[in-house]
């Protein structure tokens, strides 16, 4: 006789599946495509189920963003343990641009255009953008092995990540990997120079 999955771990990976629909969607579908009805499509979930957990498409595409952007941080603490003594801001640097590359800042940024004219949204959106930008400040800062008090330490992780941000904003337009690699070439050598370790 097979083993009865228990209630709790059905009901765990039913939102795990209704989470990475969402951002699929997102990243496929844009904004205005993803709906309700084509996520719990998608998941396999029940319109019923669906509406139970995430009442509205605001609950359902911030909650897919923040636990997608959850998954990249564990990815992002398994960098840590890789990177190379030789050559290690140039890792760094690679490490952080993949996330702005990555489907879940395509489905982020798809949230955040919709909340740019959606007052709702916007509210949500701020929050978990605010903790998500000071935890991967936080996470540059601890990568680059830096203390951001001393000089302008906190000043480039900023930069940092403004420019990677920007180049993945090019990324969404085409492929732009070329100029990446050499914009993240030159800025290695830039933090080498300039970061006071």
């Amino acid at each position: 006789m097979p083993t009865r999955i228990p209630q709790e771990e059905r009901t765990r990976q039913m939102r795990r599946r209704l989470l990475e629909a969402t951002v699929d969607s997102l990243v496929e579908l844009g904004w205005s495509g993803t709906t309700t009805t084509v996520v719990s499509q998608r998941a396999g979930v029940s319109r019923g189920a669906q509406l139970h957990h995430f009442p509205t498409k605001h609950d359902l595409v911030v909650a897919a963003v923040e636990f997608i952007t959850e998954r990249r941080r564990s990815q992002m603490d398994a960098v840590l343990a890789d990177l190379p003594v030789e050559g290690r801001t140039r890792a760094v640097l690679e490490a952080l641009s993949a996330q702005f590359i990555s489907p879940v800042f395509f489905a982020a940024l798809e949230l955040w255009v919709a909340a740019r004219t959606d007052e709702s949204l916007r509210a949500e959106v701020d929050d978990l953008e605010r903790r998500i930008g000071r935890e991967t400040h936080a996470h540059a800062v601890t990568l680059l092995g830096i203390d951001e008090s001393r000089g302008r330490n906190r000043q480039l992780v900023q930069a940092t990540l403004d420019l990677v941000r920007g180049l993945g904003l090019a990324a969404t337009l085409s492929d732009d990997s070329m100029r990446r690699t050499a914009i993240l070439d030159a800025w290695a050598i830039t933090l080498d120079h300039e970061l006071e370790r």
